[in-house]
């Protein structure tokens, strides 16, 4: 039996049969008039029969407004146990209903919530998702987005879920156990993350194909936490590069070796979690993306005025510029040179064309009005770590050129998430460290045998703002569940 609803009911229009009732009611009413007029006018009873009719009708027309108003105008029944608003606000019985008070605890309990990345591996069979994803529901997990990734012998199935906060990791990586999944890895996530899968590779995809420096960085992004070395196809010495990659590139779980368009290796390794061939298959489809693009880089510069008044250019570096960049060096004296490489002088050239390739970082250069390079900063990939290195020519010197240049590096190196940059440089470079301690970042120096590393922790976004991959390491970042810890699954 279904309840009606009677507040809903008395602000309905009218409905058409209702309409036609009356309407027939009424032609019926005035034939039985005529017939009780012609009765009372040639029939012997007439007055007794009229006065019979009117209260007839009188009673009729009074017992229609009682039901009216009864079905159409009165108040809905209260219900049993409930009083105040709630009693008359013409919820079915079988809803909850929530006072003021109760409604706000219940959203305060819906905040209070987390984000968790978790990647586990499921049998492939029917029925095997349906029971994690049944046992996640038992505890208010949410399912935000879910990715697969096909095995020969499973389903590795990456979730993006919001628990309640006092839902603890190692609760859910137990949970996940006990519903069939196994080799299960967990950590935390934020909002960066809600971004959809498709959304983010095609952000990816746009930013390599404006700058080439960008394809390591994107592969990062890409991979999550990784370490990824580029290695040239041939040494600083000219022997070719041992172990080069195959066209088609190497997966070895958690290593992959993949063909640098460019010529030489990229290296990608990720220990706490082994690579999917989906993953794979990403990765090689925006390197091949960065080869059928070829070279090109950002052409965008800066003019800015030295203190005497001279107006110099920077802008960033590439191969292109190996050639002015080779005749500074003619113009640099040993000393300079040989404050920059730590070497032999002779060695210097030899250096250019890994400095001005994109794929090991990024560089600018400084240049006169009249076109000539004066100066050259480096921003370096070196696996997780990040080196800035300068070199201006002698005559333009002490002219605040080095500092500059440092102070573009290193916002570069912010708006890639680095967490810090050092330089190497010799305990008698002045200009090196007074260039560092003018950044105002905190600085920690390391002297051994002459040479100077001085690093600087950068002021990058705090650790909820960026993507998980780049959290510090002092949050929880994965955990893995071994045989003995779930509990024999």
């Amino acid at each position: 039996m279904t309840d009606v609803n009677p507040a809903k009911s008395a602000r309905r229009p009218h409905h058409w049969r209702r309409d036609l009732i009356e309407l027939a009611a009424l032609f019926t009413a005035v034939a039985l008039a005529d017939a009780v007029a012609n009765l009372v006018a040639h029939g012997p009873d007439g007055p007794v029969l009229l006065i019979a009719a009117a209260v007839a009708l009188v009673g009729t027309a009074a017992f229609h407004l009682w039901w009216a108003q009864r079905h159409s105008h009165a108040p809905p029944p209260r219900r049993s146990g409930a009083s105040g608003p709630a009693a008359t606000s013409g919820v079915p019985r079988d809803e909850p209903v929530l006072g003021a008070s109760d409604s706000a605890a219940h959203e305060m309990g819906r905040s209070e919530t987390v984000l968790w990345r978790m990647r586990t591996t499921v049998r492939d069979e029917p029925g095997s998702l349906a029971a994690l994803c049944t046992a996640l529901a038992r505890h208010q997990v949410d399912i935000l987005t879910l990715q697969t990734h096909p095995l020969a012998d499973g389903t590795v199935d990456e979730f993006l879920l919001r628990a309640p906060a006092s839902f603890q990791s190692r609760q859910l990586g137990h949970e996940v156990a006990a519903a069939g999944g196994h080799d299960t890895w967990i950590e935390r996530a934020d909002a960066h993350d809600l971004v959809d899968t498709p959304t983010r590779v095609l952000g990816l995809a746009t930013r390599t194909a404006l700058d080439a420096a960008e394809l390591p960085l994107a592969l990062r992004q890409l991979l999550g936490r990784c370490t990824i070395h580029s290695l040239p196809p041939v040494s600083v010495g000219g022997a070719p590069a041992e172990d080069s990659a195959p066209d088609e590139g190497v997966l070895e779980e958690r290593v992959m070796r993949l063909r640098d368009p460019s010529g030489g290796t990229i290296t990608v390794e990720r220990p706490h979690l082994p690579f999917t061939p989906t993953e794979f298959a990403r990765a090689r489809a925006l390197i091949e993306l960065d080869a059928r693009l070829g070279p090109r880089m950002p052409r965008s510069q800066d003019v800015f005025t030295l203190p005497e008044g001279n107006e110099i250019t920077v802008r960033r570096a590439g191969p292109d510029d190996a050639e002015a960049a080779r005749a500074m060096h003619d113009r640099c004296t040993d000393r300079t040179l040989g404050l920059r490489y730590h070497g032999p002088v002779g060695d210097a050239d030899r250096y250019l064309g890994h400095l001005l390739s994109p794929r090991f970082g990024r560089t600018l250069a400084v240049q006169t009005a009249s076109g000539r390079v004066v100066g050259l900063g480096h921003l370096l990939w070196d696996g997780d770590e990040t080196e800035v290195a300068l070199l201006v020519e002698d005559a333009w010197q002490r002219r605040g050129i080095g500092s500059e240049l440092l102070g573009r590096l290193v916002q570069l190196a912010e708006e890639t998430g680095c967490e810090s940059v050092y330089a190497v440089t010799q305990a008698s470079n002045t200009g090196m460290v007074a260039a560092m301690r003018g950044l105002g970042l905190p600085l920690d120096y390391q002297i051994e045998e002459g040479t100077l590393v001085i690093t600087a922790r950068l002021a990058t976004t705090p650790a909820h703002a960026r993507p998980a991959h780049d959290l510090p390491s002092g949050l929880p970042r994965e955990l893995p569940y071994g045989p003995s810890e779930q509990g024999g699954h």
